[in-house]
C-alpha cells in the first residue's frame, strides 16, 4: 500500500536535498566543461582556416595543433558523458529515495550503491577533465625563437 502522507513527502524531500544541492554542483561544473569545449571548437576553427595557407614549419604546427586539439576534444567529451551520467545517477539516487519510502521498499543498499557510482562517475569526469587542462598548456607554450632571448633574460 502507498503511504502518501504530506509528512512522509517532506521527509523525503528533506532527505533528498542533499543530492539535489549536488545535483546543482555538478551543473556548475557541466557549465565549465562546455564552456572549454566552445573555446576548443573555436580555436580548431581558427586553426582549420590558416591551415591550408601555411608552408613549411608553420604548416607543421597547424597540423601539430590541429592533431592536439582534436585529442582534448575526444577528452572533453569523455569527461562531459561521465559528468552528466554523474548527475543522472544522482537523480535516479533521488528518485529511488522517495520509490524507497513511499511503497515501503527496504533497497537503502541499492540507494547507497547508486551514490557511490554517480560519486564515481563524478571522479572520473574530473580527472577527465584535468588531463584535458594539461593538454591545453601544450598548446600555450611559447615558442622559444618567437620569445627573442637570444642570451637575454635566461
Amino acid at each position: 500500500m502507498i503511504s502518501t502522507s504530506l509528512s512522509t513527502v517532506a521527509d523525503t524531500i528533506q532527505t533528498a536535498i542533499a543530492p539535489v544541492f549536488l545535483l546543482a554542483g555538478i551543473g556548475a561544473i557541466l557549465n565549465v566543461m562546455v564552456g572549454r569545449l566552445a573555446r576548443i571548437v573555436d580555436r580548431a576553427r581558427t586553426v582549420e582556416a590558416l591551415h591550408p595557407r601555411s608552408t613549411g614549419p608553420e604548416h607543421d604546427r597547424h597540423v601539430w595543433e590541429l592533431r592536439l586539439i582534436d585529442r582534448r576534444v575526444t577528452v572533453i567529451n569523455s569527461a562531459i558523458f561521465l559528468v552528466v551520467a554523474s548527475a543522472l545517477s544522482i537523480c535516479l539516487v533521488v528518485a529511488l529515495m522517495f520509490v524507497s519510502r513511499l511503497v515501503n521498499f527496504h533497497i537503502g543498499g541499492v540507494v547507497a550503491a547508486t551514490f557511490v557510482l554517480s560519486m564515481l562517475l563524478l571522479m572520473a569526469g574530473l580527472i577527465f577533465f584535468l588531463i584535458e587542462v594539461r593538454l591545453s598548456l601544450d598548446a600555450i607554450h611559447v615558442r622559444e625563437e618567437l620569445l627573442e632571448l637570444d642570451g637575454k633574460g635566461k
